[in-house]
């Protein structure tokens, strides 16, 4: 049965024959785009001479003066490549609406390009990483304008209003850095993550503070109260003991149970200890976190006391100061319930992929890019855990 040939009459004709054959694993290597590409470069060029031609006859019937004025040269990068077109244009109009105000990237091409920036590549290797893809280079000052179009998103996430859907809460502070015409500068992002009652774990919202201090996590806190964070239903907050955070807990949300985290606490004593020591007395502090209820936890800490106490006194006090917090996660019978809060642990984990994602970079540009690439991480994180939380990619033209 002879084939018969199809006429592609628009681009978006174009494009759909392009992803059906390409659906269909036909392999066409580099054959098929220098003329994908010519084309492409004739039914734009077409509708835009039609666009035109149409405008004029209308100014005509109106008895309107308006005349060609020749065309100009405009770069449209496409899943095909790069095109170059003639656009024609009256002295009054030119047929933007043909191609989306003739913008330089497809919108599926500024998806590539944000997809690559929030998987950690700098805005240089975009460009180069595109390059093979597009038949031409893309610049850094490209991609930082595309990764600009997540700016709305990330402003969206930190005025969301919120529930109180959380059985615990997590807040911690991590250092990031970022670039300064000095050099790095090293600064926190506090970072408050909630645990449902199903188990799932949000970043709730993060903040870029100039410090750790009780007036940043105040101003953090306090943001989201009003935004609808209160409290309520809430069994614990774990945090990792800094003095501006537990300044801070009893005035925003106040009457709450502290656990404190005991990742940092167990740094904390070992710190205190010598290295040739530290094994022995990391499992006496297991003993006391892994313990099967309270009273046995506070003998485990007893035995602690008693054997080390005349050799490292301030280990033991480091322990013993904040036990009481330490032990508020017993309030859960299980230890499978009690292993979810008694850490910040998961705060930790979602910063290790944030730094796995920008170690390309060195250190952050500045705040803008630090926010938006936080915002990145943490939504496909959210995600990941099946929390719903705005589309990460979204782009409207």
């Amino acid at each position: 049965m002879p084939q018969q040939a199809a006429t592609i009459t628009s681009l978006p004709i174009a494009f759909e024959v392009v992803k059906a054959m390409q659906a269909d694993g036909l392999d066409w290597d580099e054959g098929y785009r220098p003329i994908g590409r010519q084309a492409l470069e004739k039914i734009i060029e077409a509708q835009m001479a039609a666009a035109v031609e149409r405008y004029l006859q209308q100014l005509e019937a109106d008895d309107v003066a308006d005349r060609r004025n020749g065309t100009y040269r405009r770069h449209l990068l496409t899943e095909l490549g790069d095109i170059e077109l003639a656009v024609p244009r009256t002295r009054r109009y030119s047929p933007v609406e043909v191609i989306r105000a003739y913008a330089r990237r497809t919108r599926e091409i500024d998806r590539v390009i944000l997809a690559g920036f929030v998987l950690g590549l700098s805005t240089r290797k975009v460009g180069e990483t595109l390059l093979a893809l597009l038949g031409r280079a893309v610049s850094a000052t490209t991609v930082s304008q595309v990764a600009k179009t997540l700016d709305a998103a990330v402003a969206a996430f930190h005025r969301r209003p919120l529930a109180n859907r959380y059985q615990a809460l997590m807040l911690d502070g991590v250092v990031l850095a970022r670039k300064t015409g000095a050099g790095a500068l090293k600064r926190p992002v506090l970072v408050a993550l909630g645990l449902r009652p199903d188990g799932k774990k949000e970043i709730i919202d993060f903040r870029l503070a100039g410090s750790e201090s009780a007036l940043e996590w105040e101003r953090f806190l306090s943001d989201l109260y009003r935004r609808g964070l209160t409290g309520e239903g809430l069994d614990m907050i774990c945090v990792d003991g800094g003095k501006g955070l537990l300044k801070t807990l009893p005035i925003v949300l106040p009457q709450i149970p502290v656990q404190r985290c005991w990742a940092h606490k167990i740094r904390n004593v070992l710190d205190k200890v010598r290295k040739a020591d530290q094994p022995k007395v990391k499992r006496a502090l297991h003993k006391i976190m892994h313990a099967a209820n309270v009273p046995q936890a506070r003998s485990a800490a007893r035995r602690l006391a008693d054997r080390f106490e005349a050799q490292y006194p301030a280990a033991v006090a480091c322990l013993r100061d904040d036990l009481d917090e330490l032990l508020t996660c017993f309030r859960y019978k299980t230890e499978d319930q009690r292993r979810a809060v008694r850490t910040t642990n998961a705060i930790e984990r979602r910063f290790r992929e944030v730094r796995r994602r920008t170690r390309p970079m060195g250190t952050f540009q500045d705040r803008t890019s630090m926010d938006r690439i936080l915002f990145a991480v943490f939504t496909h994180e959210n995600k990941s855990q099946g929390v719903s939380t705005l589309f990460l990619l979204t782009h409207n033209n």
